[in-house]
C-alpha cells in the first residue's frame, strides 16, 4: 500500500513536471509524462493496456529526436507561444474526454492548433501568419512534442478519474 502512493505520488510530480516543460521547455517534456504514466500505472491506480505503451513510448522516442534536430526558441528569442499551444492543448484534451474519451487525442491536436493560430495574431507571433509553409513547419517541430507530452497527460487523468 504504502509502495502504490509512493508511485503514484511520483506518478503525479512527473505529470506536473512534463506540463511545466510543455510551458517552459527546457528539454522533452514527454520523456517525464511517460514516466508519471508508467508511474501511475504500477502503482495500480489506472490500467493502461500494453499496446497503449508500445504506441506512446515511440511517440516519445520520436518526440526526442524531433527535439534535438529542431532548432530552439523562434526566430525573434521569444517562447511565449509555448504558453498559448500548452494550455490550449490540455483545455482540448479535457474537452475531448468530456465529449468521449475517444476524441482526448483530437481534442488536443486541436487545441495545439488554435493556440498556435491564437500566437500568430500577436504582434509576436505574425512572423508565422496561416497558412504560410512557416506555421505548418513551426507545428510540426513545436507543437507535436507538446501535443505527444499533453495527450499523456491527459492520459493518465483520464485514467484516474474514470476508472
Amino acid at each position: 500500500m504504502i509502495l502504490q502512493t509512493i508511485l503514484l505520488i511520483a506518478g503525479v510530480i512527473c505529470l506536473i513536471i512534463a506540463f511545466a516543460l510543455v510551458l517552459r521547455p527546457r528539454w522533452v517534456a514527454a520523456v517525464p509524462a511517460f514516466a508519471g504514466l508508467v508511474f501511475m500505472h504500477l502503482s495500480y491506480y489506472i490500467a493502461v493496456p500494453g499496446m497503449t505503451f508500445i504506441f506512446w513510448g515511440i511517440a516519445t522516442l520520436i518526440t526526442v529526436a524531433l527535439f534535438y534536430i529542431s532548432p530552439s526558441g523562434e526566430p525573434d528569442g521569444h517562447r511565449s507561444s509555448n504558453l498559448y499551444v500548452g494550455f490550449t492543448a490540455l483545455a482540448g484534451g479535457m474537452l475531448g474526454i468530456l465529449l468521449a474519451p475517444r476524441l482526448l487525442v483530437l481534442g488536443v491536436v486541436l487545441g495545439a492548433a488554435m493556440g498556435q493560430l491564437a500566437y500568430s495574431r500577436t504582434p509576436a507571433g505574425k512572423w508565422m501568419l496561416n497558412p504560410s509553409t512557416m506555421f505548418w513547419r513551426y507545428f510540426a517541430a513545436k507543437c507535436l512534442p507538446a501535443i505527444v507530452a499533453v495527450s499523456i497527460i491527459c492520459l493518465a487523468i483520464m485514467g484516474i478519474v474514470i476508472d
